[in-house]
């Protein structure tokens, strides 16, 4: 199989560089796989899972937050403002964020507040899921 570059970014650092043979992410408009001489394509990413192959066959997964991917012929970019390696997930803190979550959306605050709660609910989850420990 053929393969392309691939680099994810946040803020903070450049998280991947690589090369790779096939991506699939998580978009508002559903999952998506991406090989080599894909369509140009752009979509915002939601928390979830995304999945690597560096080989064809064998996938590593990192939890995404909240971001973008865009694909070209040649590479493929993600831009989200954090990514984890499953392994890496502290469970203790996903399961603490979790939990904080949880009560604020109970408290039933303003729309801002309820927003705020909601996404980090959704990001802890997906940190939870992708470490294997929901």
């Amino acid at each position: 199989m053929q393969s392309f570059k691939l680099k994810i970014v946040t803020p903070r650092s450049v998280f991947y560089e690589g090369e790779a043979v096939q991506v699939i992410a998580k978009t508002q408009a559903g999952n998506i796989g991406i090989l080599a001489g894909h369509t140009p394509y752009v979509a915002p990413l939601v928390p979830s899972p995304l999945r690597i192959s560096e080989n064809g066959t064998d996938f590593r997964t990192a939890a995404v937050s909240t971001g973008v991917i865009k694909a070209e012929k040649d590479r493929v970019t993600v831009v989200a403002g954090a990514v984890e390696w499953a392994e890496d997930i502290d469970v203790a803190r996903a399961e603490r964020s979790k939990e904080r979550a949880e009560r604020e959306l109970a408290a039933k605050k303003g729309d801002k507040e309820f927003e705020r709660a909601e996404q980090r609910l959704k990001r802890a989850l997906n940190r939870l899921s992708v470490s294997g420990k929901l």
